[in-house]
């Protein structure tokens, strides 16, 4: 399943809480997810349909890493910046590491402990197959 859509609405939604509350923190988070929503694009990370390709996971990790990239590079607001520099290089120098991990999970089943109930904790760790996102996610 491709999400741009909810991408593209998140980006909409910052971008309005910015307008509408007068909230400059929210419209650093918009600008810089558009700019990685145009990375995401630009770089065709949506999730492929094959076995050993980028899935959904991967491609939540591409506009991840942009929207890090984008919220370290821009300069309106220097304690975003801040704390974004040091994820977003994380991830950057990971990114293969992370992939592999990523795509490692893929053809497998799951067990989410049910369908109609899921169970959170297997739902959670099977939604997060990658140690080294994880790690540099959990420091935010």
């Amino acid at each position: 399943m491709d999400s741009l859509g909810e991408f593209l609405a998140l980006q909409a939604s910052f971008e309005h809480l910015a307008q509408t509350q007068n909230n400059k923190k929210a419209q650093v988070l918009a600008d810089a997810l558009d700019a990685a929503n145009a990375k995401f694009l630009a770089n065709d990370r949506s999730p492929a349909r094959k076995v050993g390709q980028i899935d959904n996971r991967g491609s939540h990790f591409y506009l991840a890493m942009y929207w890090a990239q984008s919220l370290a590079d821009q300069t309106s607001d220097t304690e975003i910046s801040a704390k974004f520099a040091p994820i977003a290089k994380a991830m950057l120098e990971n990114e293969a590491k992370i992939n592999q991990e990523l795509i490692a999970a893929q053809g497998k089943a799951q067990d989410v402990g049910g369908y109609f109930y899921p169970n959170s904790e297997k739902s959670y760790d099977a939604m997060r197959p990658s140690a080294t996102l994880n790690a540099i996610v959990d420091r935010i």
